[in-house]
């Protein structure tokens, strides 16, 4: 709602006056409240995580800010100098820099290019920051990417165990039966090939991550591509950002082999992609993400009854799978 804060519930208005919003337009939006105030748009939201994890955050971006990555979020301190406000009910709140700018349009080739480019420049800037010893726990340095795909790997067999045990399958629950092996199989290549290379990693070769790119979290504006929401941001591999963001773009264009390999050299001349990399994003490719996601779906949902529309998801994997290979064929 707009109109100043006269709307909203005490509460709310309890914590912008610890920013000096009184007089600020506000508005509900993503889940939070957008603020309209003289020194630009500023985003208020519930937070439910430790002030460890949200000083590492602040730290980091003011780093970015720091070298030509401006359009980050920004966390703003209330009038006592602190992250975090509490409302009168005890809610934690936090208040941002926000930017008014759409989202990136995945079917829009230029787009998804220059988002790439800016991808590049992010990972570039991440690794001009220097590791915290203060930093090593937690959310900020959480397990390998290996130790993720052996997680799901085996929810994908409790899948297929609990599935056999069934009497009589839903149309859902046989094309699950009738793809497993294959999927399956590639899960474990994936898994072993990146374990691999995990074992041989140093610690050098881990860096800062954003942890969670995909279109929602590039807005394109006039002035350049903001980047927002780093609550999974962590010490990681950098080529794990890359794939989340053109795994997506892949499954819009049907794993067109042109744009796939564009996206890489987009990336490569400001951020070069080495040996190391391509075969990280060869194995992180290989792993049946999709595929996995749509089981655990189905098996943390409602077993009784699956939508027609994640029996068409899972047919669309299937009817995927040899382009999805010609391009991954590309990669390594």
């Amino acid at each position: 709602m707009s109109g100043g804060v006269a709307g909203l519930n005490d509460n709310y208005l309890d914590v912008l006056q610890n920013y000096g919003g009184e007089e600020w337009e506000v508005r509900r939006g993503r889940g939070a409240w957008i603020c309209g105030c003289p020194e630009g748009v500023k985003l208020l939201k519930e937070y439910r995580g430790s002030l460890k994890r949200l000083e590492f955050e602040e730290t980091v971006l003011k780093e970015l800010k720091d070298q030509g990555i401006s359009q980050v979020d920004q966390y703003i301190r209330n009038q006592d100098g602190e992250l975090i406000t509490t409302g009168e009910d005890g809610t934690k709140y936090i208040l941002k820099d926000w930017f008014g700018d759409r989202e990136c349009n995945l079917k829009d080739s230029r787009e998804v290019l220059s988002a790439v480019t800016w991808i590049a420049r992010l990972h570039r800037a991440f690794r001009a920051i220097s590791w915290r010893g203060e930093w090593n726990l937690g959310s900020m340095q959480p397990p390998g990417l290996c130790a993720e795909m052996r997680r799901h790997s085996r929810e994908m067999k409790r899948v297929r165990t609990f599935i056999s045990n069934k009497r009589k399958k839903s149309e859902f629950e046989l094309c699950v039966m009738q793809d497993f092996a294959e999927f399956y199989e590639q899960a474990l290549m994936a898994q072993k090939g990146l374990e691999l290379l995990e074992s041989g990693q140093e610690e050098g070769q881990l860096f800062l991550c954003h942890g969670d790119l995909n279109q929602h979290h590039l807005l394109m504006g006039e002035g350049g591509i903001a980047v927002i929401e780093f609550n999974q941001m962590h010490r990681g591999k950098q080529m794990a950002d890359l794939y989340h963001f053109m795994r997506k773009v892949m499954e819009k264009h049907g794993w067109g082999e042109g744009l796939g390999l564009a996206m890489m050299e987009n990336y490569d001349k400001v951020l070069p992609i080495d040996g190391k990399d391509r075969e990280c994003l060869y194995y992180l490719f290989l792993y049946p993400e999709k595929y996995w996601k749509q089981l655990n779906y189905y098996y943390n949902a409602n077993k009784a009854w699956t939508p027609a529309k994640n029996v068409e998801k899972l047919q669309k994997l299937k009817e995927q799978q040899e382009a999805r290979n010609r391009f991954m064929s590309q990669i390594k």
